[in-house]
């Protein structure tokens, strides 16, 4: 059996900050609390723009794209991340961390595109506004997606396979906390100088041509801006532009700090912390980014909330005057059919079992079964002025067609 077939046998050993206990306790707080904002507020970002309509231009197309990349991509690490950080089981599968460095690298990849998308959304939006729903149609859209995604699946296929096929010798320790891919290249006991190449010059690729084009699109944007003489309008773009510039900044610093630099320039908990934070920090800032600086999103988000609240509130008031009203419309139209019917229903199946005789039972389901339903046309039609206008009309008709006839 070869070295290779051998390490990929055992489960790998996730030593995150095992060597710092307490540190652990209060990571896996703060971890739990930022992955539950991340969930309320994309979740939130996800719906308010499906159902305001006035959120179905592409930008929000885009930013629904972005939540949704991020609720996937905290929950592909999150959960066993907590697990590594509350429990004493450091271990994952080898499935599982190949499944998660896989997932991780795609959704890590298409972030970075996705960002470069959403910067040429405003690029078109405030430089070509005249051209801007002909440019960036439905149709346009979708395809910059699906390119999207094509290049970051490629592009982690080719990384992963590339990490996964070095030799172990037999080493299963990751010193980290999740299956990253700068951690399972560590353990390789070969020269991992052409897998560093390769990474560099992918994460070129994916990272620094998308943050270059990003640059060159906000230097558009912001001649575009000075030009304008309108202040409210500049004010629009520049909370608009603002606020995903901040996002792109804070991805794309800690993205190339992690994968852009030398492979040993930085101690090993840095590189853990980094992680931490554009794994976990970052997608729970995202939504408070977009809907503070953006007024179309606050007030998507407030009518989300309103009409959750009113929703709520006609349910609760519904409940309580249901009883009322409804005993009120029963007592004035069917006044003896409610005290027949549910009084007979009451004493056969209500009543305490062997409390009266079995002939007697027999008599009371005799009478709500065929009776009961015998008097609710004489009931109807004796307190309703609608009902016996409508019958006697019924009847005149009747006797005029036997006359004509005879």
């Amino acid at each position: 059996m070869d070295q290779n077939n051998y390490s990929s046998l055992h489960d790998f050993m996730l030593l995150g900050f095992s060597d710092h206990p307490k540190l652990e306790m209060v990571l896996s707080g703060v971890v739990a609390i930022f992955y539950l904002i991340t969930l309320v507020g994309n979740t939130a970002i996800i719906l308010a723009s499906l159902l305001d309509s006035h959120l179905h231009a592409p930008m929000y197309f885009f930013l629904r794209n972005l939540s949704f990349l991020d609720l996937c991509f905290t929950t592909s690490t999150v959960p066993q991340m907590l697990v590594n950080l509350w429990g004493s089981d450091k271990t994952i599968s080898f499935v599982g961390c190949v499944i998660q460095l896989y997932v991780y690298m795609s959704l890590g990849s298409i972030e970075c595109l996705l960002l470069a998308v959403m910067s040429y959304d405003r690029f078109t939006a405030i430089c070509k506004p005249l051209h801007y729903l002909v440019i960036m149609n439905p149709h346009l859209c979708l395809k910059m997606i699906i390119m999207v995604w094509g290049i970051s699946l490629t592009n982690s296929v080719v990384l992963c396979t590339l990490t996964l096929n070095l030799p172990k010798c037999g080493n299963n320790l990751l010193d980290h906390f999740l299956c990253e891919l700068p951690a399972v290249v560590k353990i390789a006991c070969v020269d991992t100088t052409a897998v560093e190449m390769s990474v560099f010059g992918l994460g070129i690729v994916i990272v620094l041509i998308p943050l270059l084009l990003i640059l060159i699109s906000y230097g558009y944007i912001a001649r575009a801006v000075l030009r304008t003489k309108s202040k409210a309008g500049q004010r629009k773009a520049i909370n608009t532009c603002g606020s995903h510039l901040t996002v792109v900044s804070i991805f794309y610093g800690t993205i190339i700090y992690m994968y852009l630099q030398p492979g040993n320039s930085a101690s090993k908990d840095q590189g853990k912390f980094f992680t931490l934070f554009y794994t976990v920090i970052t997608p729970s800032l995202n939504p408070l980014i977009y809907t503070l600086r953006n007024k179309d999103m606050k007030d998507a988000l407030k009518k989300l909330i309103r009409v959750d609240y009113e929703s709520t509130k006609i349910k609760r008031n519904w409940k309580s005057q249901e009883n009322v009203i409804g005993n009120k419309a029963h007592k004035k139209l069917f006044p003896v059919h409610g005290v027949r019917g549910q009084a007979g229903a009451i004493y056969t199946y209500l009543e305490p079992k062997k409390s009266s005789s079995y002939n007697v039972v027999k008599f009371i389901s005799l009478f709500y079964t065929i009776i009961t339903p015998s008097l609710n046309p004489l009931i109807y039609t004796l307190r309703n002025k609608d009902i016996k206008g409508a019958l006697k009309c019924l009847f005149y008709k009747n006797s005029e067609f036997r006359t004509n006839v005879n």
